[in-house]
């Protein structure tokens, strides 16, 4: 069909939608989308359901679709850091929520391209790694490699187990103003998105989940079912272990790393977590050193290995390298594939392809130039106007690399002819690349359908049949007109894709057949997740232990506004010892503790329940808001009772929820400990006989057991009633000896709890610390049997760290 002027197309289109669907005010735009028309002014096909649909809806029902989604992504804790914001700070997963359609037809060829180049730079690599025949034969220049910043030598002639070096890709692609696709950058080092795209696909169809019901769209998880059996296929035994290695919390996309090695069920992994030993990879785990086979890497290869590689990384693991030397471990994507990203070989790979596949290029590469080469050069400095120049070894499309890129239709005549002198000067280390435009999809804007610029990133994994593409994928759309706004860092969005199908398509899930079913027992627990674990039930409870003193503190001295009275003077004494201001309302010492909870919790999300985490963040914001108005005296207590109810709230979530494994017992313990020392100092500290009156009905205000209290004995408050009950009651779960027994039972099932047949230390001190305490007295617990006790539940938490944490 013949192509008609853009103008004419425009009007052409906004016609037709606005005949077709009069709810939808296209009359207002001042374009229209391209991947929602095609170069005839024709509205797509594919889109006619959904549009048909969004003309139905009032305003009222489109935002309560949005809302849901937007719940949704909040619900599940689904954030990426932005970086250059104060400490790198978290921010809503930015959806778009009007998903891009593609017909299943174009996907297919589409895919089949993606394969192709997938393949090709797999020969790239081990050629480059290799023979190195590419640069002896011309193909390649060799100031392309040897002065490549991701080409890492120690590599080369390392063969990766299994024979591939890349096994997970990423390419970033965008339609042209001719409805053809370009890819606009390869992802081999190691691709992030794929679990985001997983998160867009639930909030979408959630928004939409009567469209999507009915448009054969297809499903993402047999796409990472693939690739998943394929790592499985990758270890050398049964006892081997997969994990996603990622550099942790402070990375942009940590939240995906976690998401995926939950969806998947590998390990989630930080350098400090692995050794090498005797050229193998280990895991550090509280029951010992535990063989990994294949590492999913989430970080850039030359921080994978300090030894070897960048000699200033905190976030690798020495030895690495030799490891993969060995042959003992399979690195997804192989150390130095990184080199494939950079923009520069865009401009060889059509030669490449003839060369190493002997076809064309079936999806080409956004128009590249080198300008170490004087041809390419001189061609860039004559067409300056159309082309956008930026670093050679740069591994971002110019719409990412955070302003490195010149467009050069926007210098002035003098600026450009200091450009043609620096491509003259400095050209091996720059490209030219055409300046793009690419194409629409239709974003709610303030209430519009609004044409935004947009890419797409696709997946590829290898799986035992070849490469597959997973059918989707995301896409990132501009927050304006301008095409570098794509970014996320630049305020752009992220949506869905859908690949339509004109027939039923398969609902595949990642839960084996049921004829499959087995039992696995829990993996290995990493002792970085230990401690994690273990210190966020510490501060959780060093956190409540401060909540309930200084409810009781402010409820006192709302009925006396007087801090200098003997019990309050006395209290805050004891509050100063523990670094708690109890006149700042909501201190910054408890803010401290909660904020420290949410840091244990954010390192272990790939263990941690959305219901806790969501819980545990809602504590902190609470808390926030309450430490920058709460005033002292009524205003705090009950500022201090609501979030000693939202604690209790985590609290019952992790109990109720949490699966009884190892990593449970270490939080419990660490729960235990803290309440026991807490216990432990303030009846050292309250419950002596030259104490405050007032003093212990406070402390049986602050152990919760004022009512067990008056049940139980049938005499006033006294110093040994409160002693037996807060200290020495095993049913009191607020008491010293309960904690100490829940420990012991809880030590008894840790890994190593018995070494060749004989209790460990660890296990010895904390059976001796219960037995000691379950023979007092009332009358034999005093100020010198409560320091010994503090003493020796700080010594058992060192010998649970040098047993299992170091």
């Amino acid at each position: 069909m013949a192509k008609i002027p853009a103008t004419e197309r425009k009007n052409k289109v906004r016609t037709a939608v606005v005949e077709a669907h009069p709810a939808l005010d296209y009359r207002a735009l001042p374009g229209i989308a391209d991947e929602m028309v095609d170069t005839a002014g024709n509205v797509r096909p594919v889109w006619q359901p959904m549009l048909s649909a969004l003309s139905r809806m009032s305003a009222h029902e489109r935002h309560e679709r949005f809302a849901r989604a937007d719940r949704y992504l909040r619900d599940a804790g689904v954030f990426y850091r932005a970086y250059g914001a104060e400490g790198g700070a978290e921010r809503p997963w930015p959806i778009s929520h009007i998903p891009v359609l593609i017909a299943e037809k174009e996907w297919e060829a589409l895919a089949e391209g993606l394969r192709q180049r997938a393949e090709l730079l797999e020969k790239v690599a081990a050629d480059i790694y290799g023979d190195n025949d590419l640069v002896r034969e011309g193909f390649l220049p060799p100031a392309l490699i040897a002065s490549n910043p991701e080409f890492l030598r120690p590599l080369v002639g390392v063969a990766p187990r299994g024979g591939h070096y890349l096994h997970f890709c990423s390419f970033e692609i965008g339609r042209g103003p001719d409805g053809n696709w370009w890819v606009l950058a390869d992802r081999t080092q190691a691709p992030s998105g794929a679990g985001f795209a997983l998160e867009n696909r639930v909030a979408t169809a959630r928004a939409f989940s009567d469209i999507y019901a009915e448009s054969h769209v297809h499903r993402l998880a047999s796409f990472f079912g693939a690739f998943r059996n394929a790592l499985q296929a990758c270890k050398k035994s049964n006892d081997d272990r997969i994990a996603v290695l990622t550099p942790g919390p402070a990375n942009e996309t940590y939240f995906e790393h976690a998401y995926i090695a939950r969806y998947l069920g590998f390990m989630l992994l930080e350098g400090e977590d692995l050794a090498v030993v005797n050229n193998r990879v280990m895991v550090r785990t509280v029951s010992g050193l535990k063989p990994i086979s294949v590492l999913w890497r989430r970080l850039d290869a030359s921080y994978s290995d300090p030894l070897e590689l960048n000699q200033s990384s905190r976030i690798g693991t020495p030895g690495l390298t030799q490891a993969i030397r060995s042959g003992s471990v399979t690195m997804v994507n192989a150390l130095g594939s990184g080199i494939l990203e950079t923009r520069a070989f865009l401009a060889f790979l059509p030669a490449l392809c003839h060369k190493l596949l002997g076809e064309e290029l079936k999806l080409p590469s956004i128009a590249t130039w080198w300008c170490g080469q004087e041809a390419e050069r001189d061609h860039v400095s004559r067409s300056i106007d159309r082309m956008v120049i930026g670093p050679a070894y740069s591994c971002l499309p110019f719409f990412d690399d955070h302003g490195q890129s010149v467009l050069g239709s926007t210098l002035r005549r003098t600026a450009k002819t200091s450009m043609a002198e620096w491509l003259a000067s400095d050209g091996a280390r720059l490209v030219g690349q055409e300046a793009v435009t690419l194409s629409t999809t239709p974003a709610f804007i303030d209430g519009k359908l609004t044409p935004r610029p947009m890419s797409l990133r696709v997946f590829a994994a290898r799986t035992a049949d070849g490469w597959q593409i997973m059918p989707g994928g995301f896409a990132r759309i501009g927050s304006g007109d301008d095409v570098a706004a794509i970014a996320m860092q630049s305020g752009g969005m992220a949506a869905d894709v859908w690949i339509v199908s004109n027939k039923p398509v398969d609902a595949t899930t990642l839960l084996p057949p049921e004829q499959e079913f087995a039992r696995n027992l829990p993996g290995a627990l990493p002792s970085r997740a230990a401690d994690n674990l273990f210190w966020l039930g510490r501060y959780i409870e060093r956190a409540e232990g401060a909540l309930r003193i200084l409810r009781a503190w402010h409820s006192r001295f709302a009925e006396n506004a007087d801090p200098s009275q003997p019990l309050l003077a006395y209290v805050s004494d004891y509050l100063a010892a523990i670094d708690v201001d109890s006149q700042e309302g909501v201190p910054e010492s408890l803010m401290r503790n909660i904020d420290s909870a949410v840091y244990s919790a954010s390192n272990i999300r790939d263990r941690f329940s959305p219901d806790g985490w969501l819980a545990l963040t809602d504590l902190a914001k609470t808390a926030r808001r309450f430490h920058e108005k709460v005033q002292p005296g009524d205003d705090a207590s009950h500022a201090m009772t609501i979030l000693l109810r939202k604690l209790a709230g985590f609290a019952g979530l992790v109990h109720e929820n949490m699966y009884r494994f190892t990593g449970w017992r270490f939080l419990t313990i660490g729960r235990m400990l803290e309440r026991g020392l807490h216990m432990t100092r303030l009846l050292g500290h309250m419950s002596q006989e030259d104490t405050p009156d007032g003093a212990l009905d406070m402390i049986l205000e602050i152990g919760d057991s004022v009512m067990t209290h008056r049940r139980r004995y049938n005499v006033s408050t006294a110093r040994l009633t409160v002693t037996d009950l807060l200290a020495l009651d095993p049913l009191n779960p607020r008491s010293i000896l309960f904690q100490m027994n829940e420990i012991r039972q809880e030590v008894e099932q840790l890994p190593q709890a018995f070494v060749n047949g004989q209790m460990s230390t660890f296990y010895r001190e904390a059976m001796r610390m219960q037995a000691n305490l379950a023979v007092m007295t009332p009358e034999a617990m005093n100020a010198t049997v409560y320091r010994q006790l503090e003493q020796d539940m700080e010594r058992l938490s060192d010998l649970l760290a040098k047993t299992y944490l170091s």
